[in-house]
C-alpha cells in the first residue's frame, strides 16, 4: 500500500486540525504519501473533502496558520486536499510532488511529461514570478 492515505488516516488528520482550530494552535503536517487506498474506493477519496473541510474551517473561520512540510513521495489525494492548502509549502530538496504519477499522465493525456517536471524545484520555478522566487531563495 505504500503509504496510502485510508479512511483511518483520513479521520485522524481530521481530528488532528479540529484539536488544532478548538485550541487554536499553529498546525504543521508533514505529507509523505503515494495518494489514496483504491482498494476503499470512495471511502479513501472522501478524505480528501473531509479534510478539505476541516482545514477551510483551521484557516477561513479562525484564521489559524498552517504549514505543510511535503517530503518524496507526495502525490494523489494529499496533494490534491491537505498538502496545497496551507500558508506556506515547504519541501525537501527534489521531492516527487505531483497528482498524477508520469505514467497516468502519459497514458491518459497521451503526452510525454518531461523529465524532472514533477519535482520540488520545477514547481516552484513555475509557481513564482521571478522577484518572488528571489526574495524566498534568500529567506534560506
Amino acid at each position: 500500500m505504500g503509504g496510502s492515505m485510508g479512511s483511518i488516516v483520513g479521520e485522524k488528520i481530521t481530528c488532528l486540525i479540529k484539536y488544532a482550530t478548538n485550541w487554536f494552535l499553529p498546525l504543521i503536517l508533514v505529507c509523505a504519501s503515494g495518494g489514496a487506498h483504491m482498494q476503499e474506493g470512495s471511502l479513501s477519496l472522501m478524505q480528501m473533502a473531509k479534510i478539505a473541510s476541516a482545514l477551510y474551517d483551521y484557516q477561513s473561520k479562525k484564521k489559524l496558520f498552517y504549514v505543510s512540510i511535503l517530503t518524496s513521495p507526495t502525490t494523489g489525494g494529499v496533494t490534491a486536499s491537505f498538502g496545497m492548502l496551507d500558508d506556506i509549502i515547504i519541501t525537501e530538496p527534489n521531492a516527487y510532488i505531483a497528482f498524477a504519477g508520469k505514467r497516468v499522465i502519459e497514458q491518459t493525456l497521451n503526452r510525454i511529461v518531461p523529465e524532472g517536471s514533477q519535482t520540488a524545484e520545477y514547481l516552484f520555478h513555475k509557481e513564482n514570478p521571478p522577484q518572488q522566487r528571489e526574495m524566498l531563495l534568500r529567506m534560506n
